[in-house]
This record gives structure tokens, C-alpha cells and sequence, in this order.
């Protein structure tokens, strides 16, 4: 019997009518052999965005309804929805001079990675935490959250969320909170630095944590230990990823697991002239700049990439990085979802 045989294409309409549809018609897209994601490597230039990022400083007020002025950065691969991957969503944020962006939490989990500027203070759960380039700030979902500047200079970051994925699962609250942040104050060190920053030192009062109970990762200590990884490699030890190529986790201290449930951070430093080993893992990833400059190789094609650039690599996609003059490197992925899914398991070198 065919396709086309009638009684073949009553049975089809009378699926379409139940509501029904056959396995045998869709297994190779729903069970294709290897991983092929809609989005594509894409690479959104810092000289493009911090200008309309500006721009929209100008023209855009930040206050109640919009919440925020954060840029999207969408994905040319997957049809015009302002996520970065199928899993992560990444945007520019900019904040002027003395503004305020008020309150508000959601069940995303969300991070600010600082490339330009400092004077804003994040206020997480009534907790004021300096931000300054170079900085990992963390909003644990559910954390109430507002954002003051209180220098006479606009400032720019890059946001990260897991806001396809929680919208995918339909786990998605949102809710607005006072318009007003709750403490103006403006200390060097937040609450959550002066009780968990403390290197192999835990509170004994406090108890395990989902998300990390630290707030802000500072850049004094991320470029030190990075710094320290080049210097023993330089010397015959063990510790760096590769020659010349070092890299850190960012975990939270009450449990040791990455620091936000959803969602890796890490930050990779690769010598000038080092070339990192060619790799593919299930699930995406995006990287930003935070110096230097050098080339990312994505699925066979070379782009060249400098300060503040971020970059789209999709799951399964091969990559290599060239680092010609050096480069500092944040990264996040969905490598806990992937993980605790056990659906990582074809990683490994390309």
C-alpha cells in the first residue's frame, strides 16, 4: 500500500482530525542523527552595539512597563525571537547617569558581566553590590533586583538569562516590586562579599544554597587566578586547560556546583599566540570579549573578534579559538540543564 492509496489518506485526515500524528512521517526531524540546531554561529560587534546602546539612552527612558533598557541579541537562526541560542538569552544594558531601573524579580535566573564603566550598584534582596568591568554579578531567580547609577557616567553590560528555557518549561513569574530602590547606599563591598568571599571558608550558620549565596565575583581575584594558571603552566605544572590557555569556574560556595542553577560561568584567558585545541559539546554557549583580540573558528568559517564582541555557538558546533593578541574571555552555556540530563555525552574534541 502507498502514500497514496486512498484509505492511507483517509487514515492521515482522520489523525489530523483526532489530533493525532504518526511517528513513522516525523522520526528523522524529531530523532535526527546528531544535534541540528536552528540557531547559527553569529558574532555581534561591540563598535555596533555600544553606539545604538547609547542611542537608545537618549530616546529610551527606563522606569516601570519596559523595566530595562537591555538590547536583545537575536539569533539570525531562529526566526526573529530575541533569544542568542534556543536556550539563553543575552542583551546590552545601559544605564545613565543617575538612573534608576526599579525593582523587580522573575524565575529566570540572570547575571550581569560588566565590560564598560562602574558607579552602578545592583541592589539584590535589599543587598547594594558594587559593579565594575570586569565584575560577575548574580540574580538568583526569584531574587528581588534594581539597578541605581550613581556616577556622572552612563554604563553598559552584558545581561544573561535562561529565559527561553524557563518560557520552553511554562515555569515562567514575573513581579513588579517598589518603583523606587530600597537602599541608595553605596558600599565598596556588599553583604554577601563581607559573609561568603573568603576563599575555603564557609559560614558554619549557613545552609546549602541552589544558586550561590555570593553576589558579586570580582575581577581582582578572576584575573589572579587566571594569571597564576599561565605562570605554573610557564613552569612545567599542572592546572591550565592547555599552553597558555587558563580558565576558571565560577561555583557557589555552599555547594561547590556552578553558581546559578541553569546557567555555567566561566572566564578563559588565552595567551597571545596560543590556538586552543578544536572541540563540540551538546548544548550552546554565547562569549564576550572582555579583551584583547583574535579569531573564533565556528563550524569551519574564521571571524575575527575584538573587545566587547559576543559570540553565538551553537550546540554541536566545532570551535576553536586563535588567540593572536591575547584574549579574556567570559563565557556562559546551559551546561547544568545538559548535565543533569545526562544528554551530554557526545562532547569531546572536534
Amino acid at each position: 500500500m502507498t502514500q497514496t492509496d486512498p484509505a492511507i489518506q483517509r487514515l492521515y485526515a482522520d489523525f489530523e482530525a483526532a489530533g493525532l500524528m504518526p511517528l513513522w512521517t516525523q522520526r528523522e526531524d524529531l530523532m535526527p542523527p546528531g544535534p541540528a540546531p536552528r540557531a547559527i554561529p553569529h558574532v555581534w560587534r561591540w563598535k555596533d552595539l555600544y553606539p545604538l546602546a547609547e542611542r537608545a539612552g537618549e530616546l529610551v527612558p527606563v522606569g516601570r512597563g519596559g523595566e530595562r533598557r537591555a538590547i536583545a541579541l537575536a539569533n539570525p537562526g531562529l526566526g526573529g525571537k530575541p533569544f542568542a541560542t534556543p536556550t539563553l538569552w543575552a542583551a546590552v544594558q545601559y544605564l545613565g547617569p543617575g538612573e534608576v531601573a526599579p525593582d523587580h524579580r522573575h524565575s529566570q535566573s540572570a547575571f550581569r558581566f560588566v565590560l564598560e564603566g562602574e558607579g552602578v550598584w545592583t541592589v539584590v534582596d535589599t543587598d547594594p553590590v558594587a559593579m565594575r568591568r570586569g565584575d560577575l554579578l548574580l540574580t538568583p531567580g526569584m531574587a528581588w533586583h534594581g539597578h541605581h547609577n550613581s556616577a556622572d557616567q552612563p554604563m553598559a553590560w552584558l545581561d544573561g538569562l535562561d529565559i527561553p528555557m524557563t518560557g520552553f518549561l511554562d515555569a515562567t513569574f514575573f513581579e513588579p516590586g517598589p518603583d523606587e530602590i530600597q537602599d541608595w547606599s553605596t558600599p565598596v563591598r556588599s553583604r554577601s562579599e563581607r559573609l561568603w568571599a573568603h576563599p575555603g571558608l564557609r559560614p558554619v550558620s549557613a545552609a546549602d544554597s541552589p544558586s550561590s549565596p555570593l553576589f558579586a565575583y570580582r575581577w581582582e581575584f578572576t584575573d589572579a587566578a587566571l594569571r597564576a594558571q599561565i605562570e605554573l603552566a610557564a613552569e612545567g605544572h599542572p592546572g591550565a586547560v592547555g599552553p597558555g590557555h587558563a580558565a576558571v569556574r565560577f561555583t557557589n560556595p555552599s555547594t561547590s556546583g556552578d553558581a546559578l542553577v541553569t546557567m555555567r560561568t566561566e572566564m578563559h584567558r588565552l595567551a597571545p599566540g596560543c590556538r586552543s585545541s578544536a572541540w563540540r559539546e551538546v548544548g550552546s554557549s554565547v562569549w564576550q570579549v572582555l579583551d584583547g583580540s583574535g579569531a573564533f573558528e565556528l563550524g569551519g568559517h574564521r571571524t575575527e573578534v575584538e573587545r566587547g564582541d559576543v559570540i553565538a555557538v551553537p550546540s554541536w558546533c566545532p570551535v576553536a579559538i586563535d588567540a593572536a593578541g591575547g584574549l579574556d574571555l567570559f563565557r556562559f552555556s546551559d551546561a547544568p540543564v545538559i548535565e543533569r540530563l545526562s544528554l551530554g555525552g557526545g562532547s569531546g574534541s572536534a
